[in-house]
């Protein structure tokens, strides 16, 4: 019975100094970030580069703290300490079978420091990937990278993923983006009048922007550009190149274009075609008189 309370009691202790070791490490991990946050997240009102790299750190130092606190019970705790040294002296395949399926999560590690180190995007970019996933990065983290999309939804995406796809960074130098607005006219249709009602449409807007350099100026070309850019079967293809000095402004300055023009084309009298079919009825035989006869 006295064995029973001693082992009782020395299983007691173990575990209030196992509680005791997470207690410290969830304070620790808390005044880690609060000084991050406090003394090195100033700096990026400076540099728009540090965000990303005050992040990654967050992560990396609570993965850290987490290892040296892991470590440190197994070594409180003689029945781990003793189990830990077998299963390290005596299991070379065991931690074989443990480096694959690590992997994964060294890659994905791996590949976050790439990112952090040569900065494909950084946070608050706004960025597109290659599987049409569009949005603004909230956070690079060990293992993946959170996107925003326009909806508010996260997109989660492995480290070793993304840093293998292709990226199209729409604020990684210069924010400002110039937005194509297509159309097609009907043959029978006015083009310099279309071409003018996107034109003026187009500058009038609140987010369109004057990105023209004084030689251009000087020049006399518009602040919006319009090209016929090629011919279709049924239609005549314009484009008006807008300027926009944000890439979320640019998307409802395409949507909100869209129908101005459209709504300016009906009053002006410019036709969008649509597309026309002609059906060929064949004759074919009567089978029960023996005479031929019009389908239709």
């Amino acid at each position: 019975m006295k064995v029973i309370e001693f082992l009782t009691a020395w299983s007691y202790n173990y575990l209030i100094m196992v509680a005791i070791v997470i207690l410290i490490t969830i304070v620790m991990i808390k005044i880690s970030i609060r000084r991050i946050n406090k003394y090195l997240l100033s700096a990026s009102k400076k540099s728009k580069i540090a965000p990303t790299h005050y992040h990654f750190l967050k992560n990396a130092i609570t993965l850290l703290i987490w290892v040296i606190s892991l470590t440190i019970i197994i070594y409180l705790v003689p029945f781990l300490r003793a189990y830990t040294l077998t299963v390290f002296a005596s299991a070379g395949v065991f931690l074989a079978i443990l480096g694959l399926a690590a992997q994964q999560a060294l890659s994905n590690i791996v590949s976050g420091i790439f990112i952090v180190i040569f900065k494909p995007f950084r946070i608050g970019d706004f960025i597109t990937l290659a599987d049409n996933h569009i949005g603004t990065v909230e956070d690079i983290t060990l293992r993946h990278t959170v996107i925003v999309n326009f909806e508010n939804k996260r997109i989660i995406i492995p480290n070793s993923i993304i840093s293998s796809e292709t990226v199209l960074n729409s604020s990684i130098k210069n924010e400002k983006i110039c937005e194509s607005i297509e159309f097609g006219i009907s043959y029978e249709s006015e083009i310099g009048l279309a071409r003018t009602i996107m034109r003026e449409e187009a500058e009038k807007h609140p987010y369109c922007i004057d990105n023209r350099t004084e030689k251009k100026k000087n020049q006399g070309l518009e602040i919006v550009e319009v090209f016929l850019v090629g011919f279709d079967d049924s239609c005549i293809n314009l484009k008006a190149r807008v300027w926009c000095d944000d890439p979320y402004k640019a998307y409802y300055l395409h949507y909100e274009l869209n129908q101005s023009i459209k709504e300016r084309f009906d009053r002006e009298g410019i036709e969008i075609p649509y597309p026309h079919r002609t059906i060929v009825y064949k004759e074919q035989p009567n089978h029960k008189s023996g005479v031929r006869s019009n389908s239709l």
